[in-house]
This record gives structure tokens, C-alpha cells and sequence, in this order.
């Protein structure tokens, strides 16, 4: 914050939307919500501005270049990263290390609200070796994914996890201990050890807490948030056709609207990173928040990236029934099942002897299947989860959250069964990106969620998602340190075209297809599919993208409807790739096609 004696003689002032901008001794200046009557001439509105400047302390806002009408605006940053979950977040801290520029943390709400806060189980590692192996860790990984994770990426996440854990431990992340001083491990569905690192029930919160913290307080990052990334730029922007088959598609920064000024501003970038979560909120249904809406990965398959395994999408069994929680519905964290908990009908009945041997505690994708088929069969709209065998004091210890939640709502875990239901939670697909998280388009890094590096194949290992995010968060950053010297800011690239006016009659037709797509996706692209289902989502996702291409393509940019044409895109994509997919395999479940039908052909 700074002011000035004698602004007069080295000002020059710019203003638009009610906020000035003041180039100063070498510095610029914001100064908002600046009191201009309408139609006021130039000269006059020049000594308003002025009078502001020397009574108030400003806002200083680096790295600005400004046009004289202050319309647009070019950032620089070397490394531009798109999201705030701990994917983002790991990566910005390991790159602030290595001094080699200046960094971005794009938000489009909070750094606070991230897919990362919502998860409550827990983050795998192996770190009991008097029990548990890497080895062992590798192959539940394996066979959780249905036998087509890539082998390579598991070892590289399971082998990499304790130096992992090590580093958010360091950056200031407490996970619980026993009085021993050693880890206090849970052990979830499709493990065979106990080795599940967890703070409570808000393990996901507890992460987000500490590197929001490290990251708030190193000079070297910048948060900007509220702001919404529409397109990464490439050379599509220069005039250049480009297709899936183009070589060498190169990323130059973002698009990204800004709040301030309703305007899409430029930012450039030596290097990108997207990591912007995952894409539940295009359910009706979803553990995840509602900016859960598959932003970086429509972005990417706009832009010509390769965008894999979109047909895996994972449905927790188990959030809390409530039809007033939609987005995000409460989680159940699947320790609870791990913990003891036993999965019954409203009468009691015990029913998951029927599907697996190993009852409540088997894969995810099995208890999903099997909770969506007694629903079904008994006309209902939850089953129930059991604790109450188990000790009160304990459980209100393991899970205070969930118990202080269901307490809410009038139920006693500790005496009652807590209604759940199966809710799209997690994507197993996304952007395709090697060892080192690199995308197929060069400069352009996918980490977290919104990647697909191979290590869930057909279905996620529970808790295997945030140590992934730390694991490729540092190999992204060794890669990216090494090479982005060679890469140039690229100075071509061309303002947004933002003409257009939008009416209050579009922004409810908006919000009216947001509801729209929920519904297709979870009517025909859910637990259960069939090729006449996907078919039927196809058509009438591809009624909706012609009528939201149209609107995009005829006014100004808003979060609303750039949200619902990423819905779209990634609604399709799941459509288009399980309609690819002849056969069951993991979380891909068809009544069409036999499982695993392609391995015998």
C-alpha cells in the first residue's frame, strides 16, 4: 500500500468499470469503486481520479501491461497454475522453491473450495513395513483398476508416497497419531493392509488447510481468486488451424475472465498447469461442490489435447441421503466401512454376502453396484449403513464430523443406521499426461483429478487420489524447472473478443440446461448403462451444445455459461467414450457387453 505527495507530475491515469489504474514511479495502482457522474469529460474525470489518489492509500497490482482504455489486460507469469486443490497447491510450492519466475494460483471461487476439502477417508501410503510392502500397495492398485491401470504410474505413485507424505508433514499437515507417536492407520475397501493416513473425518479439509497456509504465506505466489479460466490459448488463437492430428500444439497461457472488470484478460505463461478438480456437479447427484464442473478437461479437449478413460466415473456408495444435499451431498467416508460398518437394508437386512466376499469392504465400484441394485429390486431411495455394534465413545471419536452431521439432521449414529446413497464422486479419466505430467500439448501440465495418468485404470483405489496429486505435483515440477528456460512468452497472441450482451431471460435458460444435463447424466450415463441410455444422453447433449454454442458465440463470457459448456463437453465425452467401450470393465458396468469381453478377442 502506498500514496503519493505529488501524483500530478509523473501520473498518467487509465479508468474503466469504476476502477482506476495509475502507473506511479515504476508501480501501478488500483484504486476502486472511484464516484464518476455518467458522461463526465475526460479532463474532468482525470482531477477526480487525481483528488482520489492523494487521499487513499492504493492497491498495488504488479506485472500489468494496460492499453490506454483499459479494456484489457496482459499478465505475465512463468508458471500459470489453473486451480487451488492440493495438486495445484503442491506443485506452486515446489516450484516457488527453485526461483525461477513468478507464479499464479487461478481460483474461480476460493483457494478454500476445492474437490480436495471434501475428502474426508484419507491418503495412502505404505509407511507399517513390520506389515506392509510396497508390492502389496501395487497390486490391490492394480486390481481395483480392473487389471488396465499402467503399471508404471502405480509404482511411480506407490514408490513416491512416503517422500510424499514426508513433504506435506513438513509443510505444516498433521495427520493423527497413536500414543506411540507412530501413524494412525485405517484400512478401506480393496486394501489389504492397514495403511490409510488420516486427521479425523476431514482429512481432505485438513490437507487444504495446510498448504493454503505455506501457500498464503510465500511471497512468491500469487492467489488470485474469483477469477474463471474460459480457454488456454495455443496457436488455434494466432489464425493457425489446428486438429487432434496437429503436431506440436503449444500452450501460451489462458484466457481468464476477470471479476473486477466483467473482461476476459490475457494471461501469458512460459509453462501451464492445469489443475482443476474433478467433474461430479454434472450429476444430478455429487459428493463434490459445485465447481466440480470438468472445466480443464473441456478446455483441453476444446484445444485439441488427448482426453482418456472418461467412461470411468466413480460413484461413492455411500453419501448421506438427503434430498435437501445435492451439491455436494454429504460424504460417508468409506473408513466408516473399514471401521466396522455394516451395509442393510431398512429392515436390517444384511445384503452384500449376495455380491462379494468381502462384504462392505469390497471395491467401490462393487458397492455401488450392489446398493443400486437392492434399491431398485425394493423400490427405495437409500440403504443403511450400521454402527451401532460398534463402541460410542470410539466412534464419536473416529468420525466426529459425520456424527455432529447426522446429529443435524435428527439421527444418533451411535443408536440409528445412517440412510446412504450411491453419488457420482470421483473421474478416473481425464487429461492424459506421462510420467512427468505432461499433456500431449507441449507446455501444458494436467495435474490432480483432472488427469489421467494411468495409476486408476478402470476404478480408483480408495484414498489412492491425493497422494497421486502430490506424487505427480513433483514430478511435473522437476520437469517443468528443467525446461522451462527454453520457453518464450509468446507476444501475438490477440485480446478476446468480447462483444455481446446477455438478458435475464438467457441466464435462466442457463441455469434451467445446467439442471438438464444433471438429469441425462444421471438417468442415462450412471452406475448401470446400456447402448440405448448412452445413445439417448448423446442426442439430447448434443441438442444442448448447439444451443449453448450459439448463445456463447453471441455474448460477453460469464462463469455461467462457460460452466455449462465445460458440463457439456465432459458429459459428452463420458457418453462418446463408454458408447467406445464394448465390454464391462470396472467402473464401466453395461448390460450390453460381457465383462472384460475385449481380452477375449
Amino acid at each position: 500500500m502506498k500514496t503519493s505527495s505529488d501524483p500530478r507530475r509523473r501520473v498518467a491515469c487509465y479508468w474503466a468499470m469504476g476502477t482506476a489504474w495509475l502507473p506511479f514511479q515504476g508501480e501501478i495502482y488500483k484504486l476502486s469503486c472511484v464516484r464518476v457522474p455518467p458522461n463526465t469529460p475526460f479532463d474532468s474525470l482525470f482531477l477526480i481520479i487525481i483528488n482520489e489518489f492523494e487521499n487513499k492509500c492504493l492497491t498495488l497490482c504488479r506485472n500489468f501491461t494496460i492499453e490506454p482504455t483499459c479494456r484489457v489486460m496482459t499478465r505475465k507469469f512463468d508458471f500459470l497454475i489453473i486451480g487451488s486443490g492440493v495438486a495445484g497447491m503442491s506443485y506452486a510450492l515446489k516450484v516457488a522453491r527453485a526461483k525461477k519466475g513468478k507464479i499464479a494460483i487461478v481460483c474461480k471461487t476460493t483457494l478454500e473450495e476445492a474437490n480436495t476439502a471434501k475428502a474426508q477417508g484419507g491418503i495412502a501410503s505404505v509407511t507399517n513395513l513390520l506389515v506392509d510392502n510396497f508390492e502389496k500397495h501395487i497390486e490391490d492398485t492394480m486390481i481395483a483398476g480392473d487389471f488396465i491401470s499402467d503399471r508404471e504410474a502405480v509404482e511411480q505413485v506407490v514408490r513416491n508416497a512416503p517422500d510424499g507424505i514426508r513433504e506435506l508433514v513438513q509443510w505444516g499437515v498433521n495427520f493423527d497419531k497413536n500414543d506411540d507417536g507412530k501413524f494412525d492407520l485405517h484400512k478401506e475397501g480393496g486394501h489389504s493392509e492397514f495403511r490409510i493416513l488420516h486427521h479425523a473425518d476431514d482429512t481432505g479439509a485438513e490437507i487444504q488447510r495446510g498448504l493454503m497456509a505455506a501457500v498464503r504465506s510465500n511471497p512468491d505466489i500469487e492467489v488470485l481468486e474469483h477469477h474463471f479460466a474460459v480457454e488456454i490459448i495455443t496457436q488455434h488463437h494466432l489464425g493457425v488451424r489446428v486438429t487432434r492430428r496437429t503436431p506440436d500444439i503449444e500452450c501460451y497461457g489462458a484466457y481468464i475472465l476477470n471479476p473486477e472488470t466483467g473482461k476476459v484478460d490475457t494471461y501469458l505463461s512460459r509453462v501451464t498447469i492445469m489443475a482443476t478438480g474433478g467433474t461430479g456437479a454434472i450429476y444430478a447427484t455429487t459428493s463434490n461442490p459445485n465447481i466440480a464442473t470438468g472445466d480443464g478437461i473441456a478446455m483441453v479437449y476444446r484445444a485439441k489435447g488427448k482426453v482418456q478413460d472418461m467412461e470411468f466415473v466413480q460413484f461413492h456408495p455411500t453419501v448421506l441421503f438427503n434430498p435437501k444435499e445435492t451439491h455436494p451431498a454429504y460424504l460417508i467416508t468409506e473408513a466408516m466401512r473399514g471401521y466396522g460398518g455394516i451395509l442393510r437394508l431398512p429392515n436390517g437386512e444384511e445384503f452384500m454376502q449376495k455380491y462379494d466376499e468381502r462384504l462392505s469392504l469390497a471395491p467401490r465400484d462393487i458397492v455401488a453396484r450392489a446398493i443400486d441394485k437392492e434399491m431398485k429390486i425394493h423400490g427405495l431411495d437409500h440403504v443403511c449403513l450400521d454402527v451401532t455394534h460398534k463402541d460410542p465413545e470410539e466412534t464419536k471419536h473416529h468420525f466426529p464430523n459425520i456424527y455432529a452431521k447426522c446429529l443435524s439432521i435428527g439421527i444418533d449414529i451411535t443408536k440409528e443406521y445412517i440412510p446412504v446413497c450411491p453419488s457420482a464422486h470421483y473421474m478416473c479419466g481425464g487429461i492424459k499426461v506421462n510420467l512427468d505430467g505432461q499433456s500431449s500439448i507441449r507446455r501444458l501440465y494436467a495435474l490432480g483429478e483432472c488427469s489421467c495418468t494411468g495409476l486408476h485404470g478402470g476404478n480408483r483405489l480408495a484414498s489412492n487420489s491425493l497422494i497421486e496429486a502430490v506424487v505427480y505435483a513433483d514430478a511435473a515440477a522437476k520437469h517443468s524447472i528443467e525446461e522451462v528456460d527454453q520457453y518464450e512468452f509468446n507476444e501475438d497472441v490477440p485480446e478476446w473478443n468480447d462483444e455481446g450482451t446477455m438478458t435475464n431471460e438467457e441466464k435462466v435458460l442457463i441455469a434451467q440446461d445446467v439442471k438438464e444435463v444433471g438429469q441425462i447424466m444421471s438417468t442415462y450415463v450412471g452406475i448401470v448403462r446400456s447402448d440405448l441410455r448412452l445413445h439417448r444422453a448423446w442426442e439430447r447433449l448434443d441438442l444442448l451444445y448447439e444451443e449453448t454454442e450459439h448463445l456463447f458465440k453471441r455474448v460477453k463470457p460469464t462463469r455461467d455459461i462457460c460452466e455449462l459448456r465445460n458440463m457439456i463437453n465432459v458429459g459428452y465425452l463420458i457418453t462418446r467414450q463408454a458408447l467406445e467401450r464394448k465390454e464391462s470393465r470396472g467402473l464401466h458396468f453395461t448390460v450390453d457387453y460381457a465383462p472384460h469381453a475385449l481380452d477375449k478377442k
